[in-house]
């Protein structure tokens, strides 16, 4: 088997393989009784709302939306 042949392992799959580890460890952990990422009510809501602002805000600017008189022209 050539060395050369052999591709490197990319950025990415080396990110989702420890993004995988933390998970279980903290699957693990939460098994056991302790809290790793300690979380009430009100941080769940605040970031419930951060996502569905940052998404309809991704969602926004993503779509065309033409908002101009010039720009609603164009398209017709």
């Amino acid at each position: 088997m050539n060395v050369k042949s052999i591709e490197k392992i990319s950025a990415g799959t080396v990110a989702r393989f420890v993004l995988l580890l933390v998970a279980l460890v903290n699957s693990g952990l939460t098994m056991t009784g302790h809290s790793p990422i300690p979380v009430d009510e009100t941080g769940v809501q605040e970031f419930i709302s951060l996502a569905f602002m940052g998404a309809t805000a991704l969602l926004a600017y993503w779509k065309d939306n033409d908002v101009t008189k010039k720009a609603r022209t164009k398209d017709n």
